[in-house]
């Protein structure tokens, strides 16, 4: 069974993104030295269309302690209030061409 999340008001469902384990080095990193993830994915939002500025699908950045934590289908989201997002990460054409 699979549960459906639809956010309140002015607040987004966002799926954290996993940060790299391994350095531009070569150098793997344990879990406990790992920073907490600041990107996710917008995976719903709230009704408030007016406060809202990211749509679903959008790569965002947010700060370290924020949001409600919860684990949906195995992988970790935050609640987070739309204000609280710091931008949308987008692709440049350089950096899609150097992939």
């Amino acid at each position: 069974m699979s549960t459906q999340v639809q956010p309140l008001g002015s607040r987004v469902l966002v799926r954290v993104l996993a940060e790299e384990s391994v350095t531009k080095s070569g150098i793997l990193l344990p879990d406990t030295a790992k920073e907490k993830p600041q990107r996710g994915e917008v995976v719903a939002v709230g009704d408030d269309t007016e406060t809202i500025k990211v749509s679903v699908g959008d790569r965002v950045l947010f700060p370290k302690y924020t949001g409600t934590e919860i684990r949906l289908e195995g992988d970790d989201h935050l609640i987070i209030d739309s204000t609280d997002l710091l931008a949308i990460l987008r692709e440049t054409p350089a950096a899609v061409a150097a992939a």
